[in-house]
């Protein structure tokens, strides 16, 4: 992919190397993690909500933005994505209000709860912030066996600026007040939709990436096998050895492929409605 000469976004805060901030109400155990974690795998409950009840409430604003430095090439990819996102989404939505990408490793505060690395990328719409620590890339390099590419990269995190389209278009609070008034099975089946709608907004930016020619060889292949190892029906074989659907809280591989191509091939955000499709 070609991101080396896209405007590199300010709306991104590095707080990697920080370490964690234990202590205070802020802190919580790894105990508590693990509980999150368990909640989004068994119950399709988003892990940072669950840190937040657990926590007692937001937590304290973070720090103003850094200026990333010339040679740390993955905090200059990531600026270049999301200032290519906000561009994209600038043109299509009248009166956005981009996000801002928050960089960590192994653990970050957040409006929604503290949170560790292991609950992977998250949007948290109390702050509207996204949350990325970039070891991520590398389990998901693995889950798909080395077949990634750095649009593979970007489209994790265009999935996650999708979140925050839905929030601002106010699709997560009604699909949250649906959950509300279901049982467990619909709730999870409504957690899909919404995930599926994430992928296929993220397709519908690299619509666009590619009609701009910053897309390479073997690069929206790389997204492909990205999407499909991160389905839920492969995460479930890996780590219990079988599938339950009615647990899926992000979208079979074959569905989270599907939306992907279908906001790639229309450019169309029209076309993701998940909800009636």
């Amino acid at each position: 992919m070609k991101w080396e000469d896209l405007r590199k976004s300010q709306n991104v805060e590095d707080r990697r190397g920080r370490g964690p901030r234990m202590g205070g109400p802020a802190g919580i155990g790894i105990g508590a993690v693990i509980l999150a974690l368990l909640g989004g795998l068994l119950f399709g409950v988003n892990p940072a909500d669950i840190l937040s009840q657990l926590q007692g409430g937001p937590v304290t604003t973070a720090p103003a933005p850094q200026n990333t430095p010339a040679n740390d090439r993955e905090g200059q990819f990531v600026r270049s994505i999301v200032g290519d996102l906000e561009d994209t989404w600038g043109q299509m939505i009248q009166g956005y209000r981009p996000p801002q990408l928050v960089l960590f490793d192994g653990q970050v505060e957040s409006a929604c709860g503290y949170a560790s690395a292991a609950v992977g990328p998250f949007y948290c719409p109390r702050d509207a912030k996204v949350y990325l620590d970039t070891s991520f890339f590398d389990q998901m390099e693995r889950l798909a066996r080395g077949q990634t590419s750095d649009f593979a990269k970007a489209y994790v995190i265009a999935h996650e600026v999708g979140h925050h389209i839905q929030n601002l278009l106010g699709i997560s609070d009604k699909v949250r007040a649906q959950q509300a008034r279901s049982s467990q099975t619909v709730a999870n089946q409504l957690s899909v939709r919404l995930e599926l709608q994430a992928d296929c907004l993220a397709g519908v930016w690299g619509h666009y990436a590619q009609r701009r020619g910053l897309l390479e060889f073997g690069d929206v292949e790389g997204a492909i096998a990205a999407a499909s190892a991160i389905g839920d029906d492969n995460l479930q074989r890996r780590s219990q050895g079988y599938v339950v659907p009615e647990a899926f809280t992000h979208g079979s591989s074959e569905q989270r492929v599907a939306w992907f191509n279908r906001g790639f091939q229309s450019g169309d955000p029209n076309r993701c409605d998940t909800f009636r499709n």
